[in-house]
């Protein structure tokens, strides 16, 4: 019994001996295995942020794409029905060849390593991912830069509507997708000396700031909008838009109907243009800041329709509904530079800005400069985005100067909005000089007064 009872308690001091040394010998183990499934789990949520992040970009990019069918319904609406299958053909091949030749030359540029512009990588996509390894697919990147671009250059369609020949417009839009718009781009988005805000650099050194420009007034817009101008200035006036006298005469479009649906297809559009931007939506933060651009964008295109409205009803006699569409789409491009940085408030203030001064611009252009611009694009793009590019300075709640924040972004701001806007006159200018002088860019005045779309393409967009 004795004997029994000594072997219990031998037993009873090895079990807990055992219950000691086990777990001891099993920590590791049991932490590696630990350490393994929270390795698993973060690279699990990783790869559902960067499924989250790609899935808006893309769902961006087709929105932002969705906006071609929009600038070809203005176009279209704004300018005579014997044009409209001109239009609405440019309007497709500026997509077709744009995004063909961004691909394959255009995303280097702005996007590749060097100073004035990037080394082009021929379709290199593996090359141009190493450059930017910014946690989305380089794939996904393009498509989205290839929209924006394809932007730029259907902006400049509508000021040379109705004279231009076709062939022409083929040529240009090529230069504005591989050079004017990518060079730009470089020097702004694709991390070169305007917006590079890293000690000791230009801009750094010389308002203490770099240039800011969330979603495209400037490196779009303004691009698109000033070679515009300069097309328009170079190819001259439509048969009939100024008399004898100089006086310049209205030639109606033939659809407002399609014009207005356009603008609408532009606005929704414009919801993927500014928050798409972001280009992330898997943190909290991401998701605040994509609700507050969006939410700018709207206010911004509401004020500017809404003064347009009242100051063509003041200045005019009757409130004019192309003015107000414009006004509409001055907003629009007048807020996206700064919808990220700027208050409700400072959106509706840039809105009504942009609204109003796109109203006087387009008088000015069209009576003291005598450029034909069918559309306005000029105005809406060039001006008003140039000038959302420099209210930035003014309204950014972080630098701003009604926020206390000092002279130093609204320099950086204007600085950088003039030197793309020369850069893209000045390209234009020598681009459609060439172009005219080597082969004309006007069709002939039998073609003008009886329609591009039956001397150009041998059919017509009404069969009436």
């Amino acid at each position: 019994m004795l004997e029994a009872m000594k072997k219990m308690d031998k037993t009873v001091r090895l079990a807990r001996v055992a219950g000691i040394v086990l777990p001891m010998l099993l920590l590791p183990a049991l932490a590696m295995a630990q350490d393994a499934a929270s390795a698993e789990q973060a690279e699990r949520i990783s790869e559902l942020g960067t499924g989250i992040n790609t899935v808006w970009m893309l769902l961006a990019a087709m929105l932002v794409f969705f906006m071609q069918p929009g600038f070809a319904l203005v176009e279209a609406g704004f300018t005579q029905m014997k044009n409209t299958a001109n239009i609405l053909m440019k309007n497709l091949v500026d997509f077709m060849f744009g995004a063909l030749l961004f691909w394959l030359v255009g995303f280097g540029i702005m996007f590749g390593v060097g100073s004035f512009a990037g080394c082009p990588h021929l379709a290199d996509l593996d090359s141009m991912a190493q450059l930017l390894n910014n946690g989305l697919p380089i794939e996904g990147f393009l498509i989205f830069q290839t929209v924006f671009c394809a932007t730029s250059a259907t902006i400049v369609s509508g000021a040379m509507a109705e004279r231009t020949k076709f062939s022409m417009y083929l040529v240009y839009t090529v230069f504005i997708s591989v050079l004017i718009y990518p060079v730009s781009g470089h020097w702004t988005w694709g991390g070169g000396w305007l917006m590079n805000g890293n000690e000791g650099s230009f801009m750094m050194d010389l308002f203490g700031v770099a240039s800011h420009d969330f979603a495209g007034s400037m490196v779009v817009h303004s691009v698109g909008g000033w070679i515009a101008l300069v097309g328009a200035a170079i190819l001259g006036p439509r048969i009939g838009k100024y008399g004898k006298d100089g006086r310049s005469k209205a030639i109606p479009g033939h659809s407002l109907t399609l014009a207005c649906l356009g603008v609408f297809i532009l606005w929704f559009g414009w919801f993927g243009f500014n928050p798409g931007s972001q280009l992330a939506a898997d943190t909290a933060s991401a998701q605040t800041a994509i609700s507050l651009v969006f939410l700018n964008t709207n206010l911004a295109a509401c004020a500017g329709g809404v003064v347009a409205l009242f100051v063509s009803w003041m200045k005019y006699g009757k409130p004019s509904l192309s003015l107000t569409l414009n006004g509409i789409l001055a907003g629009l491009v007048g807020i996206t530079a700064g919808c990220d940085v700027v208050s409700p408030l400072g959106a509706v203030l840039i809105g009504l800005i942009c609204g109003t001064v796109m109203i006087y611009a387009v008088e000015f252009i069209d009576n003291k400069l005598k450029i034909d611009d069918p559309v306005g694009a000029s105005s809406v793009h060039g001006v008003c985005g140039t000038l959302g590019t420099i209210l930035v300075g003014l309204f950014a709640e972080e630098g701003g100067v009604f926020y206390g924040g000092g002279f130093g972004l609204l320099g950086a701001q204007t600085f950088a909005a003039l030197v793309v806007a020369v850069w893209a006159a000045l390209m234009g200018y020598i681009l459609f000089k060439v172009l005219d002088k080597l082969f004309g860019l006007r069709v002939s005045k039998r073609i003008e007064e009886e329609g591009l779309d039956i001397y150009e393409h041998g059919e017509s967009a009404y069969n009436h």
